[in-house]
Formats: C-alpha cells, sequence, structure tokens
C-alpha cells in the first residue's frame, strides 16, 4: 500500500523548524538566520531560507554573555587567538546539519518504501495473485446464480440463472452458452490480430498470406463487381451444363448424334480431385483403424447435398418444406449462373440425390458406430470387381500422382452403398449425371460469391436451420480465414495472447495427474502384473499435446505450411489455391508415416 504525505506550506514549514530550533537556541538568534538584510540565500528542501555570506560581525553580538555555544578555530589573521563562533554560526550550523539529517531521513524513508512495494510485488505473486483469482470467481459464480430457487429442487436454475436472466440468444446462433462467450471473446482478438499491419512481408509469410485472404474477403465491393464470373469460369472449365456443344433436346449427350460422349470419370476427377467436392462417394487420406501408424486411402458413402437422408424422403412436413426449398435454390442459382431449363434440371439432380438418400444409411444407424463392422480392406481390382462404373485405377493415379498396382489395399467403409451406387450410375443419363457433379461444386463454392448469391443461401438457411440474421461480414470472413489459415492465424494468436507460463502450469498438471496414476497402478491389489505392466507402459508413452504445437513459434516453420498464392482482390481465387494445395497435402501423407506429434 502507498502512503502519501502532504506537502506542507512555507509557513508550515517555518512553524516546525521555529519549534525545533528552540530546544537548542534562543528564539532571537534563530530570527536572525530568517531575516535575509546583507547575505546570499541558498533555499532547503523544506522551503526554509537561509542567508550564508561573508564576514559575520562579531563585534558586541558576538561576545554577548548570551554566548551558549562556543567554537574553536584555528589560528587568526591577528595573532593566533583562537577565534570563537557566534551564535548565529552555530545556529546556522545547526540547521544544516538538520536540514541534511531529514534528507538522509527521507531517502531512507522512500528507500525503505520502495523496497516494501517490490516485497509486496513479491508476495502477491504468491499469494495475492490467488486471493485475486478466488475473488474473481467469487464474484462470477454469485452474478451468475439465481439465489430465489432452491438448489435441491432445481440446481440448474439455481446455478445458471442469473446468466441466463442476463444473456438471451443472439439472431445469427441458433444457441449460446458460457463457451460461445469466451469463444466470441478470442473471436474479437483475432479480428484485431487480421486487422493489424504486416510484420513479416515476405512473399512465403504465412502472416502476410492471412491477412491478404481476410482482406479479400470483406472487400465486398471488388466481390460484387465481379458477380458470377467466378463461377461461370469453374463452370466452362468442366464443360458447362450439359456440356458445350451438346445438341439440343432432353436426350442432349445420350442421343445418338451427339459428337462425342461425356467423359463420366474426367468429371469426376475434377469434382473429387480439384475441387475437393465428394460425388456418390467420399475420398479420402486419413489414419488406418487398424493400424495407427499409417494413413490409407479411406471410400465412404457420401453426395447429399442436404445435411441428412430424410430430409429427401418427405416423411414429416419439416422435411417437406426443406426440400421445397431446397429445390427453390437450385433453381435459383442454376439461373443466376447461365443454366437452361433450370426448372427442369434441378428436377432432375434432386430426383438422382433422393435415389442416393434411400441407399445411404444414416449416421444414427447401429451399424454406422461400430467400425469394426464398417471396415472392409480390399485391393483395388476387387474395389473395381465391386463398383464398375469407376474407373479406379485412373481416377486414383491422377489424384495421386501415382501408378497404383491392382494389389494396392483400399480401405472401404460402405461395401453395399458402393455396388448399389455403381448400379444407379449405369441406369441414369450422363447428362443428369454431369449436371448434379457440377450442381455438387456450385453449392460448395457459391458461398464464396457475391451478396446475391449469399442472400440466396441465406434465405435457404433461414429454412433449414432457423436462424434470422446473416453473420457479420468480419466474422464471416474471421470463420474463412481459420479454416483456410488454421495454423497461421493460431500462430498469429499464440505469440500475442498465449501466455507461456500457462501452458507450462498445465503440462506441469497433466505430468502430476501421470504421477499419481502410475502410483495408482501399482497399489491396485486387483490387477495382476502382467495387465499392471502392460497399463504402465501404456501410460509412459502416453503423448499429451498442450495448447499449441511447438513449431507456431516459428514463422518459417508455418510459413511451409502454405505453398499457395494469395492476392488481396481474388477471393474466390484465393479459395481454390488453397482447396488446391490442401488437396495436394492429403496426397503426400499416403506416402508418409502418421506423425502423431501434430
Amino acid at each position: 500500500m502507498f502512503h502519501t504525505f502532504p506537502n506542507k506550506s512555507r509557513a508550515q514549514a517555518s512553524v516546525s523548524m521555529e519549534k525545533t530550533y528552540s530546544l537548542t537556541a534562543h528564539y532571537d538568534d534563530f530570527q536572525e538566520i530568517k531575516q535575509g538584510s546583507r547575505y546570499s540565500s541558498s533555499t532547503l528542501s523544506n522551503g526554509m531560507s537561509l542567508h550564508l555570506g561573508g564576514s559575520l560581525d562579531r563585534g558586541s553580538r558576538g561576545r554577548s554573555g548570551r554566548d551558549k555555544c562556543v567554537g574553536v578555530a584555528g589560528g587568526g589573521a591577528g595573532g593566533g587567538a583562537p577565534a570563537r563562533w557566534s551564535r548565529r554560526e552555530i545556529c546556522l550550523l545547526s540547521a544544516l546539519v538538520f536540514a541534511a539529517g531529514m534528507c538522509v531521513i527521507l531517502g531512507c524513508m522512500l528507500a525503505l518504501k520502495f523496497l516494501s512495494l517490490e516485497a509486496q510485488d513479491s508476495h502477491c505473486r504468491q499469494d495475492c495473485m490467488k486471493r485475486r483469482s478466488l475473488l474473481r470467481a467469487a464474484r462470477f459464480v454469485q452474478g451468475n446464480v439465481d439465489p430465489s430457487v432452491q438448489p435441491c429442487y432445481d440446481f440448474y436454475s439455481f446455478a445458471c440463472g442469473g446468466w441466463l436472466r442476463r444473456h438471451g440468444i443472439p439472431e445469427d446462433k441458433l444457441s449460446y452458452g458460457i463457451i460461445t462467450a469466451i469463444g466470441e471473446q478470442n473471436q474479437e482478438k483475432l479480428q484485431r490480430l487480421l486487422q493489424a499491419p504486416v510484420q513479416r512481408n515476405e512473399p512465403d509469410s504465412a502472416e502476410r498470406k492471412v491477412k491478404e485472404f481476410y482482406r479479400s474477403c470483406i472487400n465486398m465491393k471488388e466481390i460484387d463487381r465481379l458477380g458470377a464470373e467466378p463461377m461461370t469460369e469453374v463452370i466452362d472449365s468442366c464443360g458447362g451444363w450439359d456440356l458445350s456443344g451438346a445438341p439440343p433436346g432432353g436426350a442432349g449427350w445420350d442421343s445418338g448424334s451427339a459428337p462425342v460422349r461425356p467423359d463420366f470419370n474426367e468429371m469426376l476427377f475434377k469434382t473429387q480431385g480439384v475441387y475437393s467436392t465428394s460425388v456418390f462417394f467420399s475420398l479420402t487420406v486419413s489414419v488406418d483403424d487398424k493400424n495407427s501408424s499409417r494413413n490409407a486411402i479411406r471410400i465412404d458413402q457420401e453426395g447429399l447435398t442436404l445435411p441428412e437422408r430424410t430430409l429427401y424422403l418427405g416423411q414429416d412436413e419439416d422435411s417437406v418444406k426443406i426440400l421445397a426449398s431446397y429445390k427453390a435454390l437450385m433453381e435459383r442459382l442454376l439461373s443466376m449462373l447461365g443454366a437452361h431449363n433450370a426448372t427442369l434440371k434441378s428436377r432432375e439432380i434432386l430426383d438422382l440425390e433422393t435415389r442416393l438418400a434411400n441407399i445411404t444409411v444414416t449416421e444414427y444407424d447401429d451399424q454406422r458406430k461400430d467400425i469394426s463392422s464398417m471396415y472392409n480392406r480390399i485391393t483395388l481390382k476387387q474395389l473395381q470387381k465391386m463398383a464398375p462404373s469407376f474407373h479406379w485405377k485412373r481416377l486414383l493415379d491422377r489424384i495421386f500422382s501415382d501408378n497404383f498396382s491392382d494389389e494396392e489395399e483400399i480401405i472401404v467403409l460402405a461395401t453395399d452403398y458402393m455396388q448399389t451406387v455403381s448400379d444407379i450410375i449405369k441406369t441414369t443419363s450422363k447428362r443428369v449425371l454431369h449436371n448434379y457433379m457440377l450442381w455438387r461444386i456450385v453449392a460448395a463454392l457459391s458461398e464464396h460469391l457475391s451478396t446475391a448469391f449469399r442472400s440466396t443461401i441465406h434465405e435457404f438457411s433461414r429454412e433449414v436451420d432457423g436462424g434470422e440474421r446473416q453473420l457479420d461480414l468480419e466474422r464471416l470472413c474471421l470463420n474463412q480465414a481459420n479454416k483456410h489459415f488454421g495454423m497461421a492465424l493460431g500462430a498469429l494468436f499464440v505469440q500475442q495472447h498465449f501466455s507461456s507460463s500457462s501452458r507450462a502450469k498445465v503440462q506441469e498438471l497433466v505430468e502430476d495427474i501421470k504421477h499419481s496414476l502410475d502410483q495408482r497402478l501399482q497399489e491396485l491389489d486387483w490387477m495382476d502384473e502382467e495387465t499392471r505392466g502392460a497399463a504402465r507402459a501404456k501410460l509412459q508413452h502416453m503423448m499429451v499435446m498442450t495448447g499449441y504445437p511447438d513449431f507456431l513459434l516459428k514463422p518459417e516453420l508455418v510459413d511451409e505450411e502454405y505453398g499457395f498464392d494469395v492476392n488481396e482482390k481474388t477471393y474466390f481465387r484465393n479459395v481454390l489455391n488453397s482447396i488446391k494445395y490442401n488437396i495436394k497435402l492429403s496426397v503426400k501423407k499416403i506416402q508418409r508415416e502418421v506423425d502423431k506429434t501434430t
């Protein structure tokens, strides 16, 4: 605690000094010191003026019988008789000694105060900080409980009633809680980081790329100026709706007069290997469920645009409404992107997706919860026989830039689905198959287009999830930056807001838990030695990942995660570059052992 000393006025200082000097000198002598006549002056630190000058008049005053203080001086000029100090000189010297003493005392007091503050800070680091944390926690709990509720009857309302009363669900969210509130605080910090000037402006700088990506996303003026152009370029590169050059009429490329039959497998490669969009099935590289040291190619059921298969089946009133809204969305987007007969195309695509929904097993089914029953490791040759409508070797060779043998092993998680979807492809118009795959690309990328496209998508989203308000542009772009530059954004957050001491404390806590568990394992009397040894070995090999990977503190290593170009004026192109680069990273995993440290 700091103590303050009020400054005394000069009058107050004089009174104080008079009372002090009256103990050692006569009042009239002290009065003589205070008078300013023929002497030069100097001011003491307490505001009192002293007059110091040349030879003092040692007349009758110097020999006065009132002298109480006698001093001895060296030989005088006149004949070496000892010189006697006057009462004025003695009192002046006393004043100087007193002033010096006061300075020493004040200096000591300041030094002691400084040292005591340091001691308090040191003590506070050990004790006061803990008390402050407890007080903050107590205030937090007190502000969130509802004391009017009896905890024995409704503990949830008692514990959370105060917080619920002070917070509502925002219009742009379906739910809201304390974790969401903390997340919003972190999002505000991340937004400030993205809006800050670039510190590392090198061409390969991940910091520069993530900030330019964010700026390109919030540049709606440029995005609106481009309109549908970025998406129409993608559509043209895939052959256009019904494929460019196809003869008119409903049969399209299925007519006998069509000049060239569309290459179904080429379009399949574009959707899966260029735009990372799942059509008919998902194709991923991930850890082998039965061998965690290796990565494997996995194939599973996928291909629906709506989030759940039951929405296509119209089993209740809500599903019927959502399905009608989905068809309207498809018609609207196809029309905005230049597709002729958008109503017909949307109906054909919806019919195909409904057929896929009928053979898709819901994720809530017990069959999908048991990975052992789903797991099927088969060769490429066996896969080709299982689903002959796909040219598997050609597809995998192009995506992985490799030359797979027929004995290459693939993990298939939905064998029945793959057999049936191959049959559906055989009986479906190639034109419809092509438009379906093109629609899947459009559905994945349209959110990155102009305001008109985003508003159309939001109208549909409101019907599906009930969200009334769109996300703010800044928040939406923060989400996109986190999606495409998660490590780079995480590195900025760690460097600015993540305390290394907090991470060390958590690591210490985890090690303490591991130590306690190890001791507990040694004390269990019901466990046999073989099981105990296996359990302790597993505990010792347990990998702890706390806070963030260490390489986030090394900018040059973070830069290596983002080997693609970013331009703050071409948002849509930035997204495509990120997608293509991430496909390359995923492809490389098949040739490497699993890195369990990341």
